[in-house]
This record gives C-alpha cells, sequence and structure tokens, in this order.
C-alpha cells in the first residue's frame, strides 16, 4: 500500500512521516471531552463525533489528510456533577495540546487544523491554534465540528432555537447514523435550556448551529437540566445524521484545500526601536 494512501498519522512508519510532510499534508487533530451526554447517548460523544468527521474527511481525500489520535479529555469544571464527566483544568489543556501541536510542526508539517468536539473547549482551542501559528513556522487553524454542518442541519432541523445544544437533536442524529447500536433512544427526553442558556431569554441562548446569545453566562449544568440534556434529542434520526456528518466532511475537504494553497504571512515590525526589556517570548 501506497503510505501516501493511509490516512492514520499514529499507522504511519517515521519514514512515512517524512513522506507525508514532503507530501504536504494536512493533519487533523480530534479534541474533544468525556462527559455525560444524557440517559441515551455514551460518554464518548464528543471524541467519537470529532474523529468521524475527521475520519469521513480522510475517506474523501486520503492523499491530502492524516488523522491523529483523538486527545479525549477537556475544559469540563461545570458538568462534573454527572457521573462519568473528566474536566482538565484550562492552563493543563491549554499547554498539552499545545505541545502535542507544536511536536507536529516540529515534524514538519505546516498545516494543521484542530477539530473541536466540545463546546467549552471551543474558544481554547481557537488560543491553542493561534499560539502554535505565531510560535512555530506552521499555520495551525481550528474549529468546533458542527460548524461545519451548519448548512446540513439546518436543513433537515426540526426543532427550535436551543434544540441543538447538547446531546440534542444534532448530536444524537450524527451517533444513530455511525453507531445506532450505542444510542438508547428509549431513554432519550428532551429538555430546552442548559448550563448557559436560558429557555425564553433574548440574551442568553446556546444553540450549536444557531450560535449564542448576545451575553454568555455559565453556570452548574446540574442546575439546569435533570437529565443532562440541552435540546431535542427524541427529533433525531439517522437520516439526519448522515446528512450531517456528509456535510461536516464535504467542507472541511473544502477548506483543506482552500488552506493548502493559503500563504503564509510575512511578519512585518513596524517598531521604531525594540525594547530592551521586557523580551516577550516569541514575539522578541
Amino acid at each position: 500500500m501506497n503510505s501516501l494512501d493511509k490516512t492514520l498519522y499514529d499507522g504511519l512508519t517515521w519514514p512515512e512521516i517524512n513522506e507525508a510532510v514532503t507530501a504536504q499534508k494536512i493533519v487533523l487533530l480530534p479534541i474533544g471531552s468525556t462527559e455525560q451526554h444524557g440517559h441515551h447517548l455514551p460518554l464518548d460523544v464528543d471524541n467519537f463525533l470529532a474523529r468521524s468527521v475527521c475520519l469521513e474527511a480522510a475517506k474523501r481525500a486520503p492523499q491530502e489528510l492524516l488523522v491523529m489520535p483523538t486527545i479525549p479529555y477537556g475544559y469540563n469544571e461545570h458538568g462534573q456533577d454527572f457521573p462519568g464527566t473528566i474536566h482538565v483544568t484550562y492552563a493543563h489543556f491549554i499547554e498539552y495540546c499545545l505541545d502535542v501541536v507544536k511536536s507536529v510542526a516540529y515534524a514538519g508539517f505546516d498545516r494543521i487544523v484542530i477539530i473541536d468536539g466540545h463546546g467549552s473547549n471551543e474558544h481554547l482551542c481557537e488560543f491553542i491554534a493561534r499560539r502554535a501559528t505565531l510560535e512555530t513556522e506552521a499555520l495551525v487553524a481550528s474549529t468546533i465540528w458542527t460548524n461545519l454542518a451548519i448548512e446540513a442541519f439546518e436543513k433537515v432541523r426540526e426543532s427550535g432555537h436551543g434544540g441543538a445544544a447538547h446531546a440534542c437533536e444534532l448530536e444524537t442524529s450524527a451517533y444513530l447514523h455511525l453507531a445506532p447500536e450505542h444510542v438508547q433512544m428509549d431513554k432519550a427526553s428532551d429538555h430546552y435550556g442548559g448550563a448557559a442558556g436560558r429557555e425564553g431569554s433574548r440574551f442568553l441562548s446556546v444553540d450549536l448551529t444557531r450560535g449564542w446569545g448576545p451575553m454568555k453566562l455559565v453556570q452548574w449544568t446540574s442546575g439546569a437540566t435533570p437529565t443532562g440534556v440541552s435540546g431535542a434529542p427524541t427529533l433525531a434520526t439517522a437520516e439526519k445524521g448522515k446528512a450531517i456528518i456528509g456535510g461536516a466532511a464535504d467542507n472541511l475537504v473544502a477548506f483543506i484545500r482552500e488552506f493548502r494553497g493559503m500563504e503564509k504571512l510575512v511578519r512585518v515590525d513596524h517598531r521604531a526601536m525594540k525594547p530592551a526589556s521586557p523580551t516577550l517570548p516569541n514575539l522578541d
């Protein structure tokens, strides 16, 4: 088998890594979370769905992509009242993930995409990507995978605003398509409003494809939803999930082809004099 047809980063030998670097493959890093997803979905939802989108994209463009092993734990302090949820503090999370990304850049890859699966990681992954871009020779982009599925989901969704937030119509549909044997639909129940949303509020709302309200307030998940659900999983179907995953994978491939040809901007220092102190890491 031609090494360039292999799509799993950790399935390569180190000489094959060099071949992938020379071929300018783009590396996808799924980052998720191990956390509760109601009574009907397993704890691996964020990991499984983020990685699945990466793998589906790699099927479409095997000679252009490599998929890394998933980082399975994320920032989840607000959800720890539900058994099984694992939380990593933001400082540890950022530095650990940044070390992983920098290692990939050190191997020679100069285009890396973080594919997040967990909402509370999103702003942290953006920061990781920003730091890695400024601190290495690589360009590093990030997104939560549901951003890539907006058009596909909105065409098939039945729930109102807030119906796609957590263990919801969107996530449950995607899981039903990929691994229906692990979904307990008889235990699914709807609940609008969650740790960061409030039903009926003009200001406090969360929806994976319709965004946040103009204000943000995150409280304990256990105080906001009795089951851990935020949304309408009872409306989920495997057919919707197929459209969601396919749409996300298609958009990811479209982006990486744009990303591949993107030029690196050249830094221009306009300061008349560099300060003697302090010296900023990675800048001066």
